[in-house]
């Protein structure tokens, strides 16, 4: 018999992976908790929330999983690799204590200072009047306001003046904009550069890095916008050279790997940096401790070797003897989202087009559900469209060709995505 795989998640970035353990002949039958729309065509959803560790340990047990593959944030630091280990099920995923160099930012920059791990300059604060005396100590120039704990993706506020960041951190501890999530608080200095991501399989000892991508945060083009959980994404990289891999390898990669074990919870699962690339080289935005969404939807088509295989033997601690292997071919994916996203939006809008999609373009849902005989908007990113091309050009251009198709009332997408690599 094949396995039995588990995930955890309700987004595109489970649609794409999800679609990827499919491929193994290896793998019987995959279970997402809660799921999607998507993931009901091609997997079996259960009911567990992301956060409900108690009720996707029943379930697991209940369908016989027997390999758990973590791919989003919420269930890692609440111990669910932790609670599914005990009950002999082998995972692919970080332990609470590993989490937290996603799940704790406060704790996170004393690790990368532990390590001498290059990052921001900035300090945590639990305190209003603290956080407000340092903000008053700082030179004139862009801070960012940050959430310590999970936030959706939306804990990071750039700050462009000085009352901007004093109206961030009396949202964030004053006004517990983002819950028990910001209950302490990280202010950095601005690092000027630009901005890619980094992805690697990991089994505690060693990691393999993936391609490179490139994802765009904020809801409008150019840059403009609020922040969001991203609105579309590139692979590869432009920009990225042997050098540079090297060096982030060197950088922010390996010390973690070292550090993680050296402090005893070693680190096992997908390790997803975000860094920006300066004029003194690579340093980290943020840790996270599973993948990138949409980063996911548009590396995941790349990946030519078994996704399940992979991360079996990293789970194992065998990632040594696994040969990874990528497509050269470049991908681009697109986010539509319901107009207003992140902030106020109207869902339940019948989605057309989706019939009208080419044969080897890959639609990763999202924010939406089945109703009717066919689907309605009920989040604010709704799907990623994903082409890949013999150029990036061309991918761009078949992405671009199939997003158009698919139509609902106040959907909007941004029109620069990967634009800088052509």
């Amino acid at each position: 018999m094949g396995a039995r795989v588990l995930l955890v998640g309700q987004g595109g970035r489970e649609h794409a992976t999800a679609w990827k353990l499919l491929q193994s002949p290896r793998v019987e039958h995959v279970f997402v908790a809660p799921g999607n729309s998507g993931t009901a065509l091609i997997a079996t959803n259960l009911p567990p929330r992301t956060t409900d560790i108690e009720g996707i340990v029943a379930a697991a047990k209940q369908h016989r999983i027997d390999f758990y593959l973590a791919c989003s944030d919420d269930p890692q630091p609440l111990g669910l690799v932790d609670r599914l280990q005990a009950e002999g099920i082998l995972c692919y995923g970080p332990s609470a204590a590993a989490a937290r160099i996603e799940a704790n930012k406060s704790w996170a920059k004393g690790f990368m200072s532990r390590h001498r791990i290059p990052t921001a300059d900035g300090r945590a604060f639990d305190d209003y009047a603290a956080a407000c005396t340092y903000l008053e100590s700082l030179p004139p120039g862009k801070l960012w306001v940050k959430a310590s704990g999970l936030a959706a993706g939306k804990g990071a506020v750039g700050c462009e003046t000085r009352s901007e960041a004093l109206s961030a951190i009396k949202e964030m501890l004053v006004d517990h904009q983002f819950g028990t999530s910001s209950d302490t608080i990280v202010i950095e200095r601005d690092m000027p550069g630009w901005e890619t991501s980094c992805h690697a399989f990991c089994d505690g000892k060693t990691a393999v890095l993936w391609p490179f991508s490139t994802d765009y945060k904020r809801s409008l083009d150019g840059g403009e916008g609020l922040n969001t959980g991203g609105m579309g994404a590139y692979s590869p990289s432009a920009g990225i050279s042997d050098t540079l891999i090297g060096d982030i390898r060197r950088l922010v990669v390996d010390p973690v790997i070292a550090g993680m074990a050296a402090e005893g919870h070693p680190y096992n699962g997908t390790l997803y940096p975000g860094i920006m690339v300066t004029a003194e080289g690579p340093k980290i935005v943020e840790y996270n401790a599973r993948q990138g969404d949409p980063e996911s939807q548009v590396l995941l088509p790349r990946l030519k070797s078994d996704l399940y295989e992979v991360t079996r033997a990293a789970a194992r601690g065998g990632l040594a003897s696994m040969e990874v292997r990528w497509s050269s071919r470049p991908s681009v994916g697109i986010v539509v989202a319901s107009r207003g996203y992140p902030e106020s939006f109207e869902t339940g809008f019948t989605i057309r087009g989706l019939d009208a999609i080419d044969r080897d373009v890959l639609v990763f849902h999202a924010g939406m559900k089945s109703a009717g005989g066919g689907f309605v908007t009920s989040g604010g990113r709704v799907c990623t469209v994903v082409a890949m091309g013999d150029t990036m050009e061309e991918a761009r251009a078949i992405a671009y060709d199939n997003a158009r198709r698919i139509t609902f009332e106040n959907a909007y997408y941004r029109t620069d995505i990967a634009l800088e690599a052509v």
